[in-house]
């Protein structure tokens, strides 16, 4: 399938650039319009020809006779009377009117675009003895030329110039191959799935690439209506519906996706005072359960690939060193292997790709969207306030001969020195992206002094006493709750120590893709003055860290320390 793709790449983009260059109209005009005409118009040549009345009822009752009357080129692959029956015309035709009626869009009517579309391509392709080429067919499908076939039908005439066009008479119909897309809407067990991301496509009509035909009142009234198709959601994850791209993507099936939903939709509630707090609640909790099962299969060899699937979500292990995180979400190790991503899924071919559907999921949350929260110290985005503490904070850098390089995120940290140096010091950090009704166990990780100066041995490695003092969120009405201080914890001197401030911690409400975050951390030190001799005031913040817990199920961990 690479190879096939490949091949028809770059005839594509040549046609792509005499359509759509500087010079379009001239262009267009030289591409669809014949000088000479020999045989009358393609319609007519249909109409004349006894043998495709079945073929003709169809294209007429779809509106295309208009469009195969015009003065726009067109090569024509109808199959006779003798392998299209008057039946299959007649359910064809009741098909697209049921379609029709229902408001559905000549894009997207299935007799169109799998039959007619699927029979009919752009420009004249007259055939010869050394033809041996692909073209692309009017619904973007690609299909093998020869001199005697196209795709699997053989050719019963060939080469019946019309003055728009060239008209083929073929030994049977041409089979559609849905792609990724397409095939989530032709199998029923998909259509949750289909239906989701179907919600995202628009049109715009494009006049371009539109059959223009009488002006009436002033206003051009097209035969045939091109419109261009975009879906966000394929430019984010994986354009599933091109042609010109090979994708995978596993597919829950409707009651795999009924129970993730179940589950999911608790993981994303927001307080109502957000802006379209509900819609973001549904958009959410779905795209937690597609947001990893897309796959490139452009970059990704089939050797890595059964080693390692990386979804179109993941980060690169370059990015992910940069962004200072360490777990690889979104890469599935071992894929095909038993329990993993793909194992059970039934394989569907598509024609650019593969369908895995899949009625037990096993693409885990904890691998996906339910990720460990990490806030660096030193990020000023994320630094709410300080008080009773030099401002701003100083930044310290792990240099590359220090014993600690590479134990700190980053290599970088900051350090919160009391001011007066008798205070206790305080620094409030937004946390983002927080999970509702997800418990979170809550960390603080410390640095020795000694990770910026050496030299810095009897200070700089001396434990302090961190203490939680406010942890505080946003309730479902939107008012602001809190939780009361809780005891100090002595870190570990000389070390990078990860502080557990509190376990199991439970939110009420989700801040996940808000551009603000709405759960603060507030943390002070608690050292007296009897204990300044053996501990220090300054505080020495790698960064904070909010991790699901999962070591119970999580119907046992939502019971514990919920916030009300």
């Amino acid at each position: 399938m690479k190879q096939y793709l490949n091949k028809i790449a770059s005839a594509v983009m040549m046609m792509a650039a005499v359509v759509f260059g500087s010079s379009c109209s001239d262009e267009w005009n030289e591409h669809y319009e014949e000088s000479s005409s020999t045989a009358g118009t393609l319609w007519e040549a249909i109409q004349s020809q006894g043998n495709l009345s079945n073929f003709s009822r169809v294209v007429k009752a779809c509106g295309y006779d208009a469009v195969l009357n015009g003065s726009q080129n067109f090569s024509v692959f109808a199959p006779t009377d003798d392998v299209f029956s008057s039946a299959e015309a007649d359910s064809l035709i009741a098909a697209f009117q049921e379609q029709n009626a229902q408001g559905t869009r000549s894009d997207e009517n299935t007799v169109v675009r799998q039959f007619l579309q699927n029979h009919i391509a752009l420009y004249k392709h007259p055939v010869s003895s050394l033809t041996n080429d692909s073209i692309t067919m009017m619904n973007s499908k690609y299909q093998l030329l020869t001199s005697s076939s196209l795709g699997a039908s053989n050719f019963l005439t060939s080469n019946a110039l019309c003055n728009n066009g060239v008209l083929f008479t073929v030994d049977k119909k041409l089979d559609y191959f849905p792609n990724v897309f397409e095939y989530l809407d032709h199998d029923s067990e998909l259509d949750s799935v289909y239906n989701f991301l179907n919600s995202f496509s628009v049109y715009e009509f494009n006049a371009a690439k539109s059959v223009p035909g009488e002006i009436v009142d002033g206003q051009t009234v097209y035969l045939d209506s091109v419109s261009d198709y975009t879906n966000i959601l394929f430019d984010k994850y994986g354009k599933i519906n091109s042609e010109d791209s090979t994708y995978w993507m596993v597919a829950p099936t409707n009651s795999e996706w009924n129970r993730l939903l179940a589950e999911y939709e608790p993981y994303f509630v927001y307080a109502k005072t957000v802006n379209k707090y509900d819609s973001l609640s549904f958009v959410n909790s779905r795209l937690a359960i597609l947001g990893g099962s897309f796959f490139s299969r452009t970059n990704q060899p089939d050797v890595a690939f059964r080693d390692s699937a990386m979804s179109t979500s993941a980060r690169t292990h370059r990015m992910r060193e940069v962004m200072g995180e360490s777990n690889p979400y979104y890469i599935y190790q071992k894929p095909f292997d038993a329990g993993g991503v793909f194992d059970g899924a039934e394989q569907i071919e598509c024609s650019n790709g593969v369908v895995l559907k899949e009625s037990d999921y096993k693409i885990s949350k904890y691998e996906t969207f339910m990720q460990e929260i990490k806030v660096e110290a030193e990020s000023t985005f994320y630094l709410d306030s300080i008080a009773h503490a030099v401002d701003p904070l100083e930044v310290k850098v792990v240099q590359t001969d220090n014993p600690f390089y590479g134990k700190i995120s980053g290599n970088t940290f900051v350090e919160v020195i009391p001011n007066p140096a008798t205070a206790a010091v305080s620094v409030r950090f937004k946390i983002p992206n927080v999970l509702s009704n997800v418990p979170y166990d809550i960390y603080v990780v410390t640095v020795p002094g000694t990770a910026a100066d050496t030299l810095d041995i009897e200070e700089g490695n001396k434990p302090t006493i961190v203490r939680q003092n406010r942890l505080e969120w946003l309730d479902e009405n939107g008012s602001t709750s809190f939780q009361r201080p809780k005891p100090g914890i002595e870190t570990k001197g000389g070390v990078v120590d990860s502080v557990l401030l509190a376990e199991s911690v439970v939110f009420p409400t989700c801040s996940s893709g808000l551009t603000e975050p709405q759960v603060k951390l507030t943390l002070t030190t608690q050292v007296t003055n009897k204990q300044t001799a053996t501990h220090t005031r300054t505080l020495r913040l790698d960064c904070i860290i909010f991790k699901p817990h999962q070591d119970a199920t999580d119907e046992e961990n939502a019971k514990r320390n919920v916030i009300n």
